[in-house]
């Protein structure tokens, strides 16, 4: 024990024969701060004055209220009070009671031995300090977990970067119960002209009257935290500011201000603010990050809508009118923009020229190829005299194939010739789907596919392939379709009969494929609508897989 009073412990001794009681208080008034009493009722008012004792010594019998009584008063006021209890020899229903009620550390029996009282005193100091060591260490725990909690409950609050910063400010600010509390944003080791802050609403005065600008610098330049001490009106005034890093990268600067506080900051309460700017940190970086890959979605979701404005352009909006017969198209891409394609051009000549393809893949790449296979393509059929439709696939595979190689890309594509004068059709295929040919007067039963194909454009450095030549007659139908018509999932009914609740094959869903285009073809009423007829293909169907174009080309 050290000599001055302000490190000794409080050891408080209660007797109600006087030669005890100064016994007891030169035999420990060295060692300890001694407070004496010489009965139960004035040992509560030393308690109610004085506040918690490390130790109490306590004799049992005394007039009104005995040492057990006396003692278990004092257990929900000071549980960390230690306790010891002076008896005699037959006293052992009280010490049995003393144990259970009054939470006795050691009890004595008298007369006792100096040496063994002063042992037993000095092991419950040791054990006072160490209980008072433990409380205080899980206070500072549980504390820290409030705090973290509360900081982190905010964080999740937030809907966005900005109201973050401002929930981590209130939140400290209550928190520390500071008079201003305030959050300065870093970018690139330099304050942003934001701010963040919170003022005690108990405080009368503005924002201007705290200034911690000069602390905020030495953050800056050193990125450790700096206190502070001034006196302000004889008002001492406090202040601290504390860097929020992660991974070295400065992100802001968390400035605290106190007006009146008693003493200055204190190590576990930095510590306990410096480890909360550790979490806040973490969270506003992610924060920061989810905040620039949403400015960066925008962006390129502004992009791709522009980007879709250019493919519908490419894609004619209006379609020719030609005599004898009726083009519809229609081309819906997965995403924003797609790989699919149609062409309906119209000759100088008089000839009709319809195509349709597909880009492998989705997305930016599948469409910035399409839109090159667009190009050649129109300016292969704006020649004078343009080639056979086999001859204008190859030239196409020429212009575009060492790109379509390089980056493991192919096209698909059918292109055909139609002369209205004389209904011929001339008609190539780059491993397209077949077209599907309806003759409504010939073969209402069968569906008669296209089948002269070769490979996709892209596969082999020189495309060659031979055409296709028929006639059209009144009431024929022609489709063209991409993959993402007759790969679309439809509802079918059965009605063969299975062992299930009405004796029927309940519904079930499944690819349509050509077949099952031909089933919906013949149910469609004249002339054709192909608005109708993709209406009854997309029904049921909430997320759209693949990109889907269409074209028909009906003869009267």
């Amino acid at each position: 024990m050290t000599e001055t009073d302000v490190e000794k412990l409080k050891l408080m001794v209660v007797d109600d024969e006087p030669d005890n009681l100064e016994l007891l208080y030169r035999t420990f008034r060295r060692d300890f701060q001694v407070y004496k009493a010489n009965h139960a009722m004035k040992a509560l008012e030393i308690l109610d004055k004085e506040g918690e004792m490390a130790v109490i010594i306590s004799d049992q019998r005394m007039p009104e209220m005995n040492g057990t009584e006396f003692l278990s008063l004092t257990v929900e006021r000071f549980p960390d009070t230690i306790r010891i209890l002076l008896t005699g020899f037959t006293d052992v229903e009280d010490l049995v009671d003393a144990i259970n009620s009054g939470q006795v550390f050691k009890y004595i029996t008298k007369p006792w031995k100096p040496d063994r009282l002063k042992e037993i005193v000095e092991q419950a100091a040791d054990t006072y300090q160490l209980v008072k060591k433990r409380t205080q260490e899980l206070r500072r725990a549980l504390r820290r977990e409030s705090l973290f909690n509360a900081v982190t409950t905010a964080i999740r609050e937030s809907l966005d970067y900005s109201s973050m910063l401002e929930k981590i400010v209130a939140t400290i600010g209550q928190s520390f119960k500071t008079s201003y509390c305030l959050l300065r944003p870093v970018e690139g080791n330099c304050l942003t002209a934001d701010e963040f802050s919170y003022l005690d609403p108990k405080i009368p005065c503005s924002y201007e009257y705290f200034d911690a600008s000069f602390l905020i610098k030495q953050v800056l330049d050193t990125q450790h935290y700096q206190h502070s001490l001034y006196n302000n009106n004889d008002n001492l005034c406090y202040q601290l500011a504390v860097p929020l890093i992660y991974q070295q990268h400065l992100l802001a600067v968390l400035a605290l201000h106190q007006t009146g506080r008693d003493q200055p900051w204190q190590d576990e309460d930095i510590q306990l603010i410096t480890g909360v700017a550790e979490q806040a940190a973490l969270a506003l970086s992610q924060a920061k990050l989810y905040q620039r890959l949403q400015e960066k979605q925008q962006q390129i979701r502004a992009e791709l809508e522009i980007a879709r404005q250019i493919q519908n352009n490419l894609l004619r909006q209006s379609l020719p009118d030609i005599k004898g017969a009726k083009v519809q198209a229609r081309c819906y891409p997965a995403r924003e923009v797609g790989g699919d394609f149609f062409e309906v051009f119209v000759h100088p000549k008089g000839d009709l020229w319809l195509a349709v393809g597909d880009v492998s893949g989705k997305g930016v790449p599948a469409a910035l190829f399409m839109a090159s296979a667009i190009s050649v393509l129109r300016r292969e059929l704006s020649q004078e005299t343009p080639a056979m439709p086999n001859m204008v696939i190859q030239n196409l595979n020429k212009a575009l194939g060492d790109d379509l190689i390089s980056s493991n890309c192919f096209i698909t594509l059918i292109l055909a010739r139609y002369t209205p004068s004389t209904r011929e059709l001339v008609y190539a295929n780059a491993g397209h789907i077949y077209p599907l040919l309806w003759s409504r007067e010939t073969d209402i039963d069968n569906p008669q596919y296209l089948k002269i194909r070769s490979i996709p454009l892209g596969i082999l450095p020189k495309w060659q392939a031979d055409f296709g030549q028929l006639f059209l007659a009144p009431k024929d139908i022609l489709l063209f379709t991409s993959d993402g018509i007759t790969e679309a999932m439809v509802t079918k009914k059965s009605y063969a009969v299975q062992n299930s609740v009405n004796g029927f094959k309940p519904n079930h869903r499944s690819m349509l494929h050509l077949d099952g285009l031909w089933q919906l073809l013949q149910q469609e009423t004249q002339p054709l609508s192909l608005n109708h007829l993709l209406a009854r293909i997309q029904a049921g169907n909430n997320i759209q897989e693949d990109d889907q174009t269409i074209l028909s080309l009906e003869v009267f």
